[in-house]
């Protein structure tokens, strides 16, 4: 379905520079990219907890979530997986032109859909995390049960089994979550995004309170 020609989109009176003195901070996206049961999910909390708890105005979009509300009219064949992930870029846009930062966690197996995504967003704005974990380690967690019935063909086009995931080429950041525990992703994941985010960070340790929270 094509855009009407009828539209006529307004622009705010607020400028983007005074949405990010006023929010002191600045917006970016963290796209997190892996197999199903790679661990993004719990990273993507465990950041969004951190950054919170530091003072940043962060949110989290994750692929089921979405898919119980905005997208639960999607299935998952080839073509609407690429709608879930256009439409996922489009509101974290809007997030991010009003001051936040944005973490999004979905499989997004296609590298098409998360070159959209930062064609969307702006590529200054995307960071790329790929959540490394071997199939044979995310179906040995199979922590939703899903990779099962995937293989007995209850679920399909499912990525890894019935469907491809095409492997990030050059992310900005790689987690190997089949050899890291999730206290040191998330160190790295902090560490690499503190300089980014121009914010003073903690280094190497997260503050106590912070640790404390993003395990509760």
């Amino acid at each position: 379905m094509q855009p009407t020609k009828n539209l006529f989109p307004f622009r705010s009176r607020i400028s983007y520079d005074q949405r990010m003195n006023m929010m002191e901070q600045k917006p970016l996206m963290v796209w997190f990219t892996g197999l199903s049961g790679s661990g993004k999910s719990t990273l993507a909390l465990r950041l969004e907890h951190y950054l919170f708890y530091e003072g940043y105005k962060v949110f989290l979009l994750d692929g089921d979530n979405i898919r119980n509300g905005l997208n639960n009219d999607l299935s998952f064949s080839e073509e609407d997986r690429k709608e879930n992930v256009r439409r996922v870029g489009e509101v974290a846009k809007l997030m991010l032109d009003s001051g936040l930062i944005v973490l999004c966690a979905f499989i997004s197996p296609y590298k098409e859909e998360r070159d959209l995504v930062k064609k969307i967003v702006g590529e200054e704005r995307y960071k790329e995390a790929f959540i490394n974990c071997s199939l044979e380690v995310c179906e040995d967690r199979d922590t939703k049960g899903l990779y099962a019935k995937a293989r007995q063909g209850e679920v399909q086009n499912f990525s890894g089994i019935s469907a491809p995931y095409e492997v990030p080429i050059n992310p900005d950041i790689e987690i190997n979550t089949d050899q890291e525990s999730v206290e040191e992703s998330l160190c790295r994941l902090v560490n690499f995004l503190e300089p980014i985010l121009e914010k003073k960070g903690k280094g190497d340790a997260l503050s106590e309170q912070a640790t404390r929270t993003t395990k509760a």
